[in-house]
């Protein structure tokens, strides 16, 4: 999938928290539930190591740029580090350390055999070219070379990347190393050892999430009115299987604004008409912003786009039963104690959205063993792992009295804490 260079106008502001302090003070609170002492709080609330590095890229106009680039590696206890890299003009430390401690936790939660890690350069790849692009990414690659690898930390795409740029990445990689390492990355295109069902593997782990909370509150998914606010990779691939689904998708948004209609709008028109950074709205004269999105009824609201707009300023207007965390971190802590007084259920970003860094492990072992499976095996295990995850986390929750966000923290932290106990790190 190409990426296209396109000027927009400047994108509709939300507000957004320090996603590390979230990190943190979750990270505490469930830490203090298991009455672990205070070392393990400590241990965890940064990553083991931090890169931030600087690229020149010579542009296409024949000036060299820098740009600046970060990789946070939280935690190897368990296994090789594991996460994304996202191109977004508002990437900043904190935001990658923050992203790469929610990957462990990720990790922990779906018993896959990796800590966290995460990565990002400052840039605005919508107002790129393609050869400028391919320059940034192989100059990401020479800048952090010595810190990754397909034993040590596994790239893969994020917001504003795809498999182009990992195979771009991949490409520049094994230059270096000077031999074939398809493992060394993720989200790879199938051509070059990626998995099928890579690409929708999020969407589809959302929407298995979805169906089991509705089993649960005994809703009929053809029956809900859905609100999805984003439309990038997730956003819109989830939009299609819960339109195919029969459910009314009453609402959707993108970066430059959002899309309203109670009686369900056009979501295969919506697909075919957005562009390759999902945006849509701008197409349409009735659109409305993100915020006044959120605040719609409806039963069902999927934030799948940024961090922290579900937060302290609206949390008392949002007029849903079920919050479904597709994007890491759209409801902030303060936001969450709101709603869990409201008694709206909020399914957590490190369960919801975990089927991206699945398939992406799916990935990689098939890329270990040279042997790959059918879009239907993937698919089968996926919703398996999915399942399983959220059973662990519901009954967790039950079992210590919090809600699912507290509980799938708690998962999390019970794995890499035990993991760095057997490694002599910790002594508890």
């Amino acid at each position: 999938m190409a990426i296209d260079s396109l000027d927009v106008k400047k994108k509709e502001v939300l507000p957004e928290d320090n996603a590390l302090i979230e990190f943190q003070e979750t990270l505490k609170e469930a830490v203090e539930i298991l009455h672990y002492p205070e070392q393990v709080y400590e241990f965890l609330r940064k990553p083991m190591r931090f890169l931030e590095v600087s690229i020149p890229v010579r542009m296409d106009n024949g000036q060299t740029q820098i740009f600046q680039g970060f990789r946070a590696q939280h935690n190897d206890a368990t296994g090789p580090t594991k996460g994304g890299i996202r191109f977004h003009p508002d990437v900043t430390a904190d935001e990658v350390k923050a992203l790469a401690g929610w990957m462990s936790l990720k990790c922990g939660v779906t018993d896959l055999p990796y800590g966290g890690a995460k990565g990002g350069i400052i840039c605005d790849p919508r107002k790129m070219s393609q050869d400028e692009l391919e320059r940034l990414s192989r100059g990401y690659v020479r800048a952090v070379s010595q810190l990754v690898g397909p034993t040590k930390d596994i790239p893969a795409p994020d917001m504003y990347t795809n498999s182009q740029i990992m195979a771009w990445m991949l490409d520049e990689y094994d230059h270096i190393r000077e031999f074939d390492s398809p493992g060394f990355i993720t989200g790879k295109p199938i051509t070059l050892g990626g998995s099928k069902g890579r690409e929708t593997a999020t969407s589809k782990g959302v929407l298995y999430t979805l169906q089991r909370v509705c089993e649960l509150r005994k809703l009929e998914l053809k029956d809900t009115r859905v609100i999805i606010q984003g439309f990038g990779n997730v956003g819109s691939y989830l939009a299609k299987y819960l339109y195919e689904l029969g459910a009314k998708v009453i609402g959707i948004g993108d970066v430059l604004g959002a899309l309203y209609d109670e009686n369900g709008l056009d979501i295969p028109y919506l697909l075919e008409n957005r562009d390759s950074f999902g945006i849509v709205s701008n197409r349409f004269d009735d659109a409305i912003s993100n915020q006044e999105l959120l605040e719609k009824e409806c039963d069902i609201l999927i934030p799948a786009a940024i961090s922290g707009v579900i937060n302290q300023h609206n949390a008392d207007r949002i007029k849903c039963q079920i919050v479904i965390e597709a994007a890491n971190g759209p409801t902030t802590k303060d936001a969450l104690t709101i709603l869990d007084e409201r008694g709206i259920l909020v399914v957590p970003d490190i369960l919801a959205n975990s089927g991206g860094v699945i398939v992406s492990y799916f990935e990689w072992c098939q890329n270990n063993q040279g042997f790959y499976w059918t879009e239907t095996e993937v698919d089968t295990r996926l919703k398996e792992k999915m399942n399983t995850s959220f059973e662990n986390v519901y009954h967790t929750a039950k079992k210590y009295g919090v809600n699912m966000k507290i509980a799938a923290y708690i998962e999390g932290i019970q794995k890499l804490a035990e993991a760095s106990r057997l490694r002599g790190w910790l002594k508890y």
